[in-house]
């Protein structure tokens, strides 16, 4: 969790003559601007909060991988297009546009560095939720999930080497592949045992899948609104990163639904490449930016990744949003299909008998 926090103003005339503007536990000044170390209530509540959330998304992973099928996992793992196509959406369209932007905006070389980490880091369990919420392919997202942070461990370095050479030496930036690690752990073993549970009882899991998908997205919430509780004195960060986290996610979703339907994959597999793709795994960005660089640095950007987390929120939302309405005006339900023939067999069957045909089915 975050260790500082950032920008705290202090009125002059509130103070005593004798004492600084800043107060004793401040790490650096400069002016009236100080950063400060975070008080142990916060600290406190992190933690609590840390092991909370751990436990919950531990639980929707493994209700998550209740609507996984052994058989549909496994052909995608040995016929990977699917998977293929994810990974360069992941690391080749994410990385590349990151750099652009930052070009583009021409921002601060710290701050290009830390847009180019999220850049490259690996897709969200986040995105799993949402794909199921959207109907997408679960087998594929899950799948998919878990390649990317599995290669996250040797293709961040090698991405981060290529774009950050003229910003920064890529040898700065630390990469904890313990929490990777950890990761790929907390996805891989409560999605296996939701799959196990899927063959054995599949009609238990049907339930276990509805009510941790709607606890998914509670959690995904709640995740957003402590995180701009907990860092509320860190908002004060150059406008143009604001932009970025504003466009970078948006760019995310459309081209990898782009990449993916030029692929040829089916319009449900184009959702699931697509929110994989824009949703990242902010947590490890941020851990990363807290491993590699001093305070006086952490204070020009470390809220990106909590901007670039709300954002990419907010668009799957309206994504998701846009999906329930066009299926609810154009996409026939499994009753509306079922009445359709119900019907057509009893006009069939009127006129293959010569009788009457029900008014229920008129």
């Amino acid at each position: 969790m975050q260790r500082y926090l950032f920008s705290q103003q202090f009125n002059y005339s509130s103070l005593a003559e004798n004492s600084t503007a800043c107060p004793a536990n401040a790490t650096i000044c400069d002016g009236t601007s100080c950063v400060s170390s975070e008080d142990n209530f916060n600290e406190t509540l992190s933690v609590v909060l840390s092991t909370v959330l751990t436990i919950l998304l531990a639980l929707v992973m493994f209700s998550m991988g209740c609507n996984v099928e052994i058989k549909n996992f496994l052909g995608h793992i040995k016929r990977p297009w699917g998977i293929f196509v994810g990974f360069l959406c992941q690391f080749g369209i994410m990385p590349l546009t990151a750099f652009l932007l930052s070009l583009a905006f021409n921002i601060l070389p710290i701050q290009a560095v830390v847009v180019l980490i999220m850049g490259c880091c690996p897709g969200g369990t986040a995105s799993n939720i949402i794909a199921y919420w959207v109907d997408g392919d679960m087998d594929l997202s899950i799948s998919m999930t878990t390649c990317s942070t599995l290669l996250a461990m040797g293709m961040m370095p090698l991405c981060l080497f290529i774009y950050t050479k003229m910003w920064t030496d890529s040898d700065a930036i630390v990469l904890p592949y313990d929490s990777i690690g950890t990761s790929l752990v907390a996805l891989v073993v409560p999605v296996s045992f939701g799959i196990f549970v899927n063959h054995k009882w599949p009609d238990k899991a049907k339930v276990i899948l509805k009510i941790g998908s709607i606890v998914g997205g509670i959690l995904i919430v709640v995740t957003a609104v402590v995180g701009g509780i907990l860092y509320k004195g860190s908002w004060i960060i150059s406008p143009k990163l604001w932009i970025i986290g504003t466009i970078f996610p948006a760019a995310g979703y459309s081209l990898g639904f782009l990449l993916a339907r030029i692929a040829g994959l089916s319009w449900h597999r184009c959702r699931t490449v697509s929110l994989e793709t824009g949703m990242q795994n902010t947590q490890l960005c941020s851990t990363i930016v807290q491993l590699s660089f001093t305070p006086e640095q952490l204070e020009l950007m470390f809220t990106f990744p909590l901007i670039y987390s709300i954002f990419q929120l907010v668009f799957a939302l309206l994504i998701l949003g846009g999906y329930r309405l066009y299926r609810r005006r154009h996409v026939k339900t499994k009753t509306d299909v079922e009445k359709t023939e119900q019907k057509e067999d009893s006009v069939s069957n009127a006129k293959i008998n010569g009788g009457f045909v029900s008014s229920e089915t008129k």
